[in-house]
């Protein structure tokens, strides 16, 4: 019998502490794991043990119970809170997490000093702490700047060839100093190479390959190649991920989001570029390059749509039974680089430009009809092949880029050619990320300016119109999309490409040459140019969108026009996030109104003296005060911690 009132007494207690646990997670809007619930259990049972044994009289129990359980409820309540704002949800694990965290947090330690004393040395401190020299302008700056890259690894040299490529958020001088960035490293040793070979494939490399050249062909930060020969007779190269390199990576990244968030806090150029955005971005895109599978399944789409174009130009295939997250293997193409194939010696000045248009009309195409553009195409990464055709390695950086943008793109180029200012900016309204409010006459004028300065009569304009274009345009609160200022920078490296082949080469003039044609091949420019009106070829490209999308939205106005549904209305706050702020802003003030009011009331009925007696030293004011005043405690504890939480993010 005693066994089973114990029992039953221990199961009402643990009822009781899952319900002052639940409700005081409920009460702070939270999501807590299992130890945070033990620990608010045990908080829960000890408070109610207090608070139990701090009742003299038996007599008071009854009476008071609500004032107990409300008490053990706010200690609870509490006790979550500061636990939450000291260590938030999800930043704590299990002991053995804790020992992984504590080896990474000395490893990243000692990398922050050897980045502190390489800022040091190139003097960039007072820059990252928003006290820049006076009298030290960009020019000056950006070359300490690009050393200090380069000293600090392969991931800050990515850094700042990612930098490079903004000439729309950096001033020139530093666009042309980090775009100098080269991280030339020396080949890891065969026995590492060799270990991790065998690890990815399953098998020793012997077994996997007739013949591997265990000397690399190339050497990079990330990985490095090699020349082998398939069982079946295949020449093939085989790209090696370097043993370790993803622990490197991944602390040199967790070290950059932690620097662009703290430059943000102190620098004013820092939240003017976007750190935070850049630094995630840049981390995105490095984690996409460690993985081989991403620049296969790159390679794989490249290949599905030069198929579906019957495109000359050339992109090896994968051997996807030997390539993994590590290891890639490829069609070894016969040929060269354009910047060092002898062959290129040889070629004739028209053999020179067949060979410069086929690259820069397979570019375009990639721009224009893929989506997937090739983001990197410098003279390594462009064959020259034996036969004399045209060859494109290493997708492993790519440009993605949606139909919207696509379209945006091809009414942007063809408003450059057209010399159109209105259909320019119609045309970067699209691509660009608009603000809510932007002056279009103004931005329509300075892009006539523009037009005007660049594209005259007799002028020839190079790629470096591009970032005065989009200079231009952040200035008036623009802001390029990662994606489309890649595009523009592939563009420049292009241009080196094909200046590489065919000096004085320029790819502009060249691009409107391309236009040209395939309109002409379409009969569209006869079309426009014999109207009565002469209609650009911008302005056609704009109102073919708007043609292209008007029946569908026609077809709904008049049917609920037809069954007497349309109407006009008009959303004081449309944005969701607004709606969301104002409701959260609400919330709290009506918690907060509630907890003042509550607390006052119950202070002025415990300064009562006299009235009903519930029970021997408890008048019925007392008791209705102690209970007021409880609840205030929780509705004032809840709106501490959503003010702390709001502060904290």
């Amino acid at each position: 019998m005693k066994v089973a009132q114990f029992l039953l007494a221990l199961l009402v207690m643990t009822a009781f502490i899952a319900a002052f646990v639940v409700g005081a997670r409920r009460l702070l809007g939270l999501r807590i794991g299992t130890v945070r619930s033990l620990l608010a259990g045990l908080v829960s049972f000890a408070g109610l043990a207090v608070f139990s044994l701090l009742m003299q009289r038996p007599e008071q129990h009854g009476v008071l119970t609500g004032v107990q359980f409300g008490c053990t409820l706010v200690v609870t309540t509490g006790f979550l809170a500061v636990l939450e704002v000291l260590a938030p949800s999800g930043t704590v694990g299990w002991p053995l997490d804790w020992v992984r965290a504590v080896r990474s947090r000395i490893a990243r330690t000692r990398r922050y000093s050897q980045i502190a004393s390489i800022v040091m040395r190139h003097g960039l401190r007072p820059y990252l702490t928003g006290r820049p020299h006076r009298g030290r302008g960009g020019a000056t700056l950006a070359r300490p700047l690009r050393l200090a890259l380069e000293q600090g690894g392969a991931t800050f040299v990515k850094l700042g060839q990612v930098l490079s490529t903004r000439q729309d958020l950096l001033p020139p001088e530093f666009v042309r100093e980090l775009g100098r960035l080269h991280h030339q490293v020396p080949p890891e040793p065969w026995p590492a190479v060799c270990e991790s070979l065998g690890r990815e494939l399953g098998v020793p490399v012997e077994e996997a390959f007739a013949r591997f050249d265990r000397v690399p062909i190339a050497a990079a930060s990330i990985a490095q190649v090699h020349t082998a020969r398939t069982h079946s007779g295949q020449e093939v190269v085989v790209k090696v991920r370097r043993p370790g390199i993803e622990e490197l990576v991944r602390r040199d990244l967790e070290i950059i989001r932690r620097l662009a968030k703290a430059l943000e806090r102190r620098t004013r150029w820092a939240r003017t570029i976007g750190a935070r955005e850049l630094a995630e971005g840049f981390a995105e895109s490095v984690h996409e390059e460690l993985d081989f599978r991403v620049e296969a399944a790159n390679l794989a789409a490249a290949a599905g749509a030069r198929a579906r174009r019957a495109s000359v130009i050339r992109v090896p295939a994968v051997h996807t039974e030997l390539s993994g997250e590590r290891v890639l293997v490829l069609e070894r193409l016969s040929g060269g680089p354009v910047g060092t194939a002898p062959k290129l010696l040889g070629m004739t000045h028209e053999e020179r430009m067949r060979f410069a248009r086929e690259l820069l009309a397979e570019m375009f195409e990639q721009l224009m009809t893929d989506g997937l553009f090739h983001a990197d195409p410098h003279p390594g990464n462009v064959l020259l092949l034996d036969d004399g055709g045209v060859g494109l390695v290493d997708f492993g950086s790519v440009c993605r880029i949606d139909a919207g943008v696509r379209s945006g793109l091809r009414a942007f180029l063809l408003a450059l050619h057209a010399g159109d200012a209105a259909a320019l900016c119609d045309a970067l309204l699209i691509i660009v990320t608009r603000p809510d409010e932007v002056d279009e006459q103004q931005l329509e004028r300075a892009l006539g300016r523009f037009l005007s300065r660049h594209f005259a009569v007799g002028g020839t304009p190079n790629v470096e119109v591009f970032g005065d274009l989009f200079r231009l345009v952040s200035r008036h609160g623009l802001a390029v999309p990662p994606e489309v200022a890649a595009v523009f920078r592939a563009l420049g490296t292009l241009e080196g490409t094909l200046m590489a082949v065919v000096p004085g080469f320029s790819l502009v003039d060249e691009a409107r040459r391309l236009v040209d044609d395939r309109l002409s091949r379409r009969g569209v420019a006869s079309a426009i140019s014999s109207g009565a009106h002469p209609v650009s070829l911008a302005e056609l490209a704009s109102v073919w969108e708007l043609i292209r999308r008007m029946p569908r939205r026609l077809e709904r106005v008049t049917s609920a026009l037809e069954q007497g549904r349309l109407g006009v209305g008009v959303r004081l706050f449309a944005n969701a996030r607004d709606r969301q702020y104002i409701r959260s802003l609400v919330h709290e003030v009506l918690l907060t109104f509630i907890a003042a009011t509550g607390g006052v009331m119950s202070a002025v009925l415990l300064s009562i003296r006299g009235g009903p007696v519930v029970v021997p030293g408890i008048p019925f004011f007392q008791l209705l005060g102690y209970h007021l005043l409880v609840v205030a405690g929780a509705l004032g504890l809840r709106v501490l911690f959503l003010i702390s939480r709001g502060s904290s993010d």
